[in-house]
């Protein structure tokens, strides 16, 4: 059980690029209403590859902040939650010990792990670090998404309650490693596919990979343009 801090933020443009974003999130003080597409008043700027019923809810955990201090040193963004643009902040759950399918009560609503958060170019203009979502994903400090099962009212401060586990041998940390470590595991990429608690985005990628032999060039995702 944790509890969280709650996080909206509206759509902006990103200085230079003609692109806008909603990164930056910034914490609420009172309930908010939760839904298949996530809390009332939270914006993604680019539908195509933000929000949606499989990107509900971001979390990010707490936990890793002081580890980025560490590796790219002080930095503004992370004295407080928001920093790398998510709506649930909270420590004691992280890639680890989350896995695809896990349930929570948060409030009155009921959401559920679908898929981890794969970063794109926009951090790096956030921390003004050029390869900050290179090493996000590199990391596996990346973050997880929800989907909303039960709609309702969350306040900050609500916990994070397990309900449900499903599928505890699929955490985040061992869907990263399929995705981005041992890329081309036929085994796993083919349990993966077959996963239907995932997101249908991350399984479509483990079918392609095991039809071509490839791996995806994710270059313009994460370094885009600055």
């Amino acid at each position: 059980m944790s509890t969280v801090t709650l996080l909206t933020g509206k759509a902006r443009p990103i200085a230079g690029t003609g692109h806008a974003s909603a990164i930056a999130k910034a914490p609420v003080k009172g309930p908010l209403s939760l839904g298949p597409e996530g809390f009332t008043g939270d914006e993604q700027a680019d539908r195509r590859v933000h929000g949606g019923p499989e990107k509900a809810v971001h979390h990010y955990p707490r936990d890793h902040y002081p580890a980025w201090r560490d590796e790219i040193g002080a930095h503004p963004l992370l004295d407080q939650p928001g920093a790398f643009g998510e709506n649930i902040s909270a420590t004691g759950l992280t890639e680890d010990n989350v896995a695809v399918g896990d349930m929570f009560r948060l409030g009155g609503a009921l959401i559920q792990v679908s898929q981890g958060r794969q970063p794109c170019w926009k951090l790096n203009h956030r921390f003004d670090v050029t390869d900050m979502a290179r090493r996000v994903q590199g990391s596996g400090r990346t973050g997880w998404y929800y989907r909303v099962l039960e709609p309702g009212t969350v306040a900050p401060g609500d916990a994070l309650v397990l309900v449900d586990r499903p599928a505890p041998d699929w955490t985040i940390r061992r869907l990263w490693h399929v995705m981005y470590v041992e890329r081309m595991n036929p085994d796993d990429l083919s349990r993966m596919a077959s996963l239907e608690l995932l997101a249908e985005g991350w399984r479509r990628h483990a079918r392609r990979r095991l039809e071509s032999g490839r791996v995806e060039d994710w270059s313009s995702r994460l370094e885009g343009s600055r």
